[in-house]
């Protein structure tokens, strides 16, 4: 659902601005977390403290929301095959607490698991000719730091009630995003088709969400974010299915290693 999510999302901000694309997206995820709420009866008071829902959601949908900026900011300063497999590396950050924290996985899921990192970051079509730039290194990392923050705030509010974390998460981005639209004022028109494709883009982005946090909290961490993290070998199918990207020998490479690290993880 993220990789699916990202590459309608990417798709749409060829024609339109990025800002009025993400808002869009974001705001149907509001939409639907709040349906979902009304729908479901779930209902917790919010309090301020780390160990329920309503600081990690928040501060999970802010600091990713930085690492967006940061992403496609370092995609209009370089190339993504330099931006995008640094910002694939952060399932790292998630990974290292949990097994920092008492997490003990197998062996053998341990070798999955770094054998589907390497998958992701091959996935992401890696790409060192004509040198890296310091810009797009920089921007990757900070992307890669604030996606995997967001993450890891995502399993801790996950643990109080997963709806209201992602429901929290998207009440913060849509927030600033306000702010930022009423500043500058950006004009875009969406056409039915696309309010079809992002309505698609935002339930699957929020869904995501929702099934990482769930995930977090019926098994292991780190195996539920590594799992999550291959999504940029979603995307990169779509692309080569219905954008007719050509895809390089090495994400070929990436999606055996994303199979073969899946396989492990589960037999561990």
């Amino acid at each position: 659902m993220f990789g699916t999510g990202d590459y309608i999302g990417g798709h749409l901000s060829k024609k339109h601005k990025t800002m009025a694309v993400t808002g869009a997206i974001q705001v149907i995820g509001l939409i639907i977390g709040l349906a979902l709420l009304l729908i479901t009866g779930t209902w917790i008071a919010p309090t301020l403290s780390w160990s329920g829902y309503f600081l990690p959601g928040v501060c999970a949908g802010l600091i990713g929301f930085i690492g967006l900026n940061a992403f496609f900011a370092g995609l209009a300063t370089g190339r993504m095959g330099v931006v995008s497999p640094i910002s694939s590396l952060s399932v790292m950050i998630p990974v290292l607490y949990s097994l920092v924290h008492g997490e003990r996985p197998s062996s053998l899921a341990i070798v999955g698991m770094v054998i589907a990192i390497l998958g992701a970051f091959f996935g992401s079509g890696p790409e060192i000719r004509g040198g890296l730039g310091l810009k797009p290194l920089l921007f990757g990392a900070l992307a890669a730091l604030c996606f995997g923050g967001s993450v890891l705030l995502l399993t801790f509010g996950s643990k109080s009630n997963v709806l209201l974390t992602a429901v929290s998460m998207r009440l913060a981005v849509v927030t600033v995003l306000s702010i930022l639209i009423l500043r500058f004022r950006p004009r875009n028109s969406f056409s039915i088709k696309d309010f079809q494709f992002l309505f698609v883009a935002g339930a699957f982005d929020f869904l995501a969400n929702i099934t990482l946090g769930q995930a977090s909290t019926l098994g292991l961490v780190s195996s539920a974010v590594v799992m999550a993290s291959l999504y940029p070998l979603v995307t990169s199918v779509w692309a080569f299915k219905f954008s007719h990207e050509r895809l390089h020998k090495l994400q070929y490479v990436g999606i055996i290693f994303a199979v073969a690290g899946v396989s492990l993880i589960s037999l561990g």
